[in-house]
């Protein structure tokens, strides 16, 4: 038990020195459990062979690889299965730079897809670097809050350059965005907290805390995002910042290089955009739902092509925004005619590409309405992720009869998601896509 204790310590935390042969070893060890663990779900799951050039080809973007036909629960397992060995690299690469006498934030390029092969090549191939003090201590005579207050400000001016080179620059809500932001930010901003001030790790955590909050603060009140969405985006964003927060406080306490260092961080995130962000097909995502109803499918077929006013939710579901289905109406019958379900937000035009009555009602989405209102001190704010990123293009209704003149009633809603990483963001797209399934299944059954 001893052993695995010190294996687990040597792998996850920063205190001990990482040499280029201990790097080689335990790096090519650690891929090769990885990768049969890979392979074997892989093909256990989706009958696909995984090699390791896979790894090469792919990237970070696995759900749009030779993977996109995989079950989600696969994706999604080898997500968090990977998240450890990303870490245990991470710490390992930055001590092995240490090490190597260079400055661990090049280190940090070892989680940006394709060039970390060079990185880790590069750290097994650069010698121990002759002896020198590896621990820079803190400066405790920097008082606490000016150190505070200059962390949170670079930190806040980091993350909101960041925001508006992303969505306004380069036109996306991606991995850099959310996950490549907060772990530099957080990592700068502990960094330079650490370095002025001999700070513990909850100072260090509510200073990261703190800067995320200001930022977001700024954006809303700037009317750049509503409160609906970055409440939705903070667990990623506290999330990536605590593992930054504890990278930013071990490289202020273990390296002698120079301040400006850090410097590379900030040049490096943009600059890597490019490689995080997802470069295939757009994933179309079903949301199916389901309910039984007390009445043949003849019953139910008129009430599925055109639905009555449906009762009001409760204030809660209207104070936060999110678009509700109110009624719907068609125009003509059969292929051809247009559905017309209104939401809160407007309405969506469907027209009919499937009419068999009493079993089945297909339809594309032609136009739609915002998805929701955002939460705001001003009347209208409609940031970018409002237009295009979610779309819905296409639903369907299916009536299967039951014994006992019953019939089972099941919608399907086909979705594209722009908003990444796509496994994050589509929990709360499949959440409120079936809230709103329900809404309507239910309001049918009642009528």
């Amino acid at each position: 038990m001893q052993r695995i204790a010190r294996l687990l310590r040597f792998w996850f935390t920063f205190e001990e020195p990482v040499s280029r042969a201990a790097y080689l070893r335990h790096g090519f060890a650690l891929m090769v459990v990885k990768y049969l663990v890979d392979a074997a779900l892989i093909w256990r799951f989706a009958r696909v062979p995984w090699t390791p050039w896979d790894y090469l080809t792919t990237g970070a973007d696995f759900q749009h690889s030779k993977l996109a036909v995989a079950p989600a629960p696969l994706l999604s397992l080898l997500a968090i299965w990977t998240l450890p060995f990303l870490w245990i690299g991470l710490t390992m690469s930055i001590r092995r730079a240490l090490d190597a006498g260079w400055s661990p934030w090049f280190a940090l390029l070892f989680l940006v897809p394709v060039l970390n092969y060079g990185v880790m090549a590069m750290l097994c191939a650069l010698p121990t670097a002759p002896a020198r003090d590896g621990q820079r201590p803190a400066r405790p005579g920097e008082a606490r809050l000016p150190s505070a207050l200059l962390s949170i400000a670079i930190g806040v001016g980091i993350d909101l350059g960041m925001v508006l080179l992303s969505i306004y620059g380069f036109g996306q809500y991606g991995i850099s965005l959310f996950l490549g932001t907060p772990f530099v930010v957080a990592a700068i901003s502990a960094f330079v907290f650490n370095r002025r001030y001999a700070a513990t790790w909850r100072e260090t955590m509510e200073l990261v805390l703190l800067t995320l909050a200001a930022t977001a603060g700024i954006m809303f009140a700037f009317g750049f995002e509503g409160a609906i969405c970055l409440l939705m985006a903070s667990p990623l964003a506290i999330g990536i910042a605590l593992l930054g927060a504890r990278v930013g406080q071990a490289i202020a306490r273990r390296d002698a290089n120079p301040s400006a260092h850090a410097l590379l961080a900030v040049i490096l995130l943009p600059v890597a955009s490019p490689l995080l962000e997802s470069r295939g097909a757009i994933t179309l995502r079903e949301v199916r739902s389901a309910i039984e109803i007390d009445a043949p499918p003849d019953v139910v077929w008129s009430r599925v092509i055109a639905f009555p006013e449906l009762p009001e939710p409760s204030r809660l579901v209207r104070q936060m925004g999110i678009a509700y289905p109110r009624r719907a109406h068609i125009d003509g019958g059969g292929v051809g005619a247009t559905r017309y379900c209104e939401f809160s937000t407007g309405a969506f035009v469907e027209p009919i590409t499937v009419w068999d009555p009493g079993r089945r009602l297909a339809f594309d989405v032609a136009s739609a309405p915002p998805p929701l209102r955002e939460w705001s001190p001003y009347a209208h704010v409609v940031p970018p992720h409002l237009d295009g990123y979610f779309k819905a293009r296409r639903g369907e209704f299916r009536l299967v009869r039951l014994t006992g003149n019953r019939t089972r009633l099941e919608g399907s809603t086909w979705y594209e998601l722009r908003i990444y990483p796509e496994a994050y963001w589509s929990l709360f797209a499949d959440l409120i896509v079936g809230r709103i399934h329900r809404r309507v299944l239910e309001g049918i059954a009642r009528s």
